[in-house]
C-alpha cells in the first residue's frame, strides 16, 4: 500500500510538470529580496524614498518592510544619515564575501608586516566579539599574535572600537553587554568612541603590547586591519605613524578590485 501512494505521488508531481508551469512567487518575499538586492549593492547606504521608488512601494510600506528587517538584525539605519544598510545579522552568511575581502586584504597584511615588523590583522565583528580573519606574524622572537577564528570582546580591543565607532549608535547599545552598560559610563565611553571617529583609528595599550587599528571603508562587512606590538618597542608615536599607514591601506583595500579567482590577486 505504501508504494502505490507512492506512485500516485510520482504521477501526480508529472502530472504538474507536462502542465502549465505555476508560479510560487510569494509577493511579500519578492519585495523582500529586492530590499535586500538594493541594500547589498550600495556601499553609503540606501534612503526610505530610494527603497520605496526601486521597489515600487508605498513609503509607508517601504518603512514597514524596513523596520521589520531592522528589527531582526538584517538591516540597520544610520541614526546620522536616516540611510539604510545591511546589518550584523548578515555577517554570519557572508563568508564568501569575507573570504574575498581575506584574500584581497592578504597582500596588504603582509607589506605592513614587513614595513613595521609586527604582527598585523584582520578581524571582523561577529555579535559582540571581534573574529580574527587573518593573521600576519611578525618574524620577530618575542611578539603578539592570535589565530584565525580566535574572538575577543570587542569593546577591549583596538581592532573592534575602530569598528564599533563607525556602527549607528543605538546598534552600539545593542552591543553593549549588560556588565558594561552598568559600569561603563555612557558619556566617557561616547567620548573615546567620538576619538576614535575623529582619529580614524583606535589605539589600546594594556602595559605588555600596544595594538592601533583602522576600520574599512567601502565594504558592507564590519571590518577592521590593526597592528599589535609589545608595548616596549611599539611606542605611542610608532602607533599614531602606524594609524597613518593602517587608514591609507584601509581604502587601498576597499578600492581594489575584487579578483576574480583564488589566488588571483596583485
Amino acid at each position: 500500500m505504501s508504494g502505490r501512494r507512492g506512485q500516485g505521488h510520482h504521477d501526480g508531481a508529472d502530472t504538474a510538470t507536462k502542465g502549465e508551469e505555476r508560479d510560487y512567487t510569494v509577493r511579500a518575499v519578492e519585495r523582500v529580496c529586492s530590499i535586500l538586492n538594493l541594500l547589498q549593492e550600495s556601499v553609503e547606504g540606501v534612503s526610505l524614498i530610494e527603497v520605496a521608488q526601486e521597489t515600487d512601494l508605498p513609503k509607508s510600506s517601504a518603512f514597514r518592510y524596513l523596520w521589520t528587517l531592522e528589527a531582526h538584525r538584517y538591516v540597520e539605519r544610520d541614526d546620522d544619515s536616516g540611510l539604510y544598510r545591511l546589518g550584523l545579522g548578515f555577517v554570519g552568511m557572508q563568508s564568501r564575501h569575507l573570504e574575498v575581502l581575506r584574500e584581497r586584504a592578504r597582500p596588504w597584511l603582509e607589506k605592513i608586516r614587513d614595513e613595521f615588523g609586527e604582527t598585523v590583522n584582520l578581524a571582523v565583528l561577529d555579535r559582540d566579539h571581534v573574529v580574527y580573519v587573518d593573521v600576519v606574524e611578525s618574524g620577530k622572537r618575542v611578539r603578539f599574535a592570535s589565530s584565525r577564528g580566535f574572538r575577543e570582546p570587542w569593546y577591549a580591543t583596538a581592532l573592534g572600537r575602530a569598528i564599533a565607532a563607525r556602527l549607528p549608535g543605538e546598534r552600539l547599545r545593542e552591543l553593549l553587554p549588560r556588565e558594561e552598560r552598568e559600569t561603563t559610563p555612557g558619556p566617557q565611553f561616547a567620548n573615546d568612541l567620538e576619538r576614535v571617529r575623529s582619529l580614524g583609528y583606535a589605539t589600546s595599550d594594556d602595559g605588555d603590547g600596544r595594538c592601533v587599528a583602522a576600520a574599512l571603508s567601502g565594504t558592507r562587512l564590519p571590518v577592521a586591519l590593526g597592528i599589535s606590538a609589545p608595548a616596549a618597542r611599539f611606542s605611542a608615536a610608532d602607533a599614531a605613524r602606524a594609524a597613518a599607514r593602517l587608514i591609507a591601506v584601509t581604502r587601498e583595500i576597499a578600492t581594489a578590485p575584487i579578483p576574480e579567482q583564488r589566488g588571483a590577486i596583485r
